[in-house]
């Protein structure tokens, strides 16, 4: 299956467009030209990047690597804050990556290239199947067949909102969600380890090459 446009949900399932189902969809504020060069180090508040949506969640560096916002600059900017369980897509360039926020990142700005997905309290879908929903093959073919053929792939708002979202019980919605996340969370794990083993292994060939870590006899 590639779309949901030719499939009947099972009993108990409904289908809507993802606009029926937020509170609201929003774009990050666009940057001052003064803020550019300016980190967490220095004070204000953090901004996440699309880069940082890896594996359904957010991963930022070092403050000394984050963006931010100085504080006179981040008070007119409140609407755009992140709270514990938005979502966040990619909009341009390497459209449909998406993320979701945890407390981690509550209060964080968020980059202009990126959607701020919010759902209302009285919720249809809950934002763990959100997240898993919207990485699944059937919605990122959706993305990806509206944003190709575009010298840079950019997705609107009212194109994003139009993405239809096959809807579950609350009950499979939350098991979904957890089975998908539990999966995520190796992924994610496995990649860290993979990583380690590669820096690892490029400063052990340095040693030995150099002659700096003799070889056991």
């Amino acid at each position: 299956m590639t779309s949901t446009d030719a499939f009947v949900p099972p009993a108990g399932w409904s289908c809507a467009p993802l606009r029926d189902l937020c509170a609201s969809l929003q774009t990050g504020p666009a940057r001052r030209a003064e803020d550019r060069g300016r980190t967490w180090a220095d004070g204000g508040a953090p901004l996440v990047l699309p880069r940082d949506l890896q594996g359904q969640r957010i991963l930022t560096g070092e403050a000394a690597h984050v963006p931010a916002i100085p504080p006179d600059g981040a008070r007119t900017l409140v609407k755009y804050e992140l709270a514990e369980g938005d979502i966040l897509l990619t909009r341009t360039g390497t459209v449909g990556r998406c993320a979701l926020v945890t407390g981690e990142h509550a209060g964080w700005l968020f980059h202009p290239n990126l959607v701020r997905i919010r759902l209302p309290e009285a919720r249809q879908v809950s934002a763990t199947y959100l997240v898993a929903y919207l990485s699944a093959t059937a919605a990122q073919d959706w993305i990806t067949a509206r944003t190709a053929g575009s010298v840079i792939p950019s997705l609107s708002l009212r194109t994003l909102g139009e993405l239809p979202v096959l809807v579950p019980p609350a009950a499979e919605q939350e098991a979904i969600g957890a089975t998908l996340a539990a999966l995520d969370a190796k992924i994610r794990a496995h990649t860290e380890i993979a990583r380690v083993t590669r820096d690892y292994r490029s400063v052990l060939a340095d040693a030995l090459m150099t002659g700096v870590l003799p070889t056991e006899p």
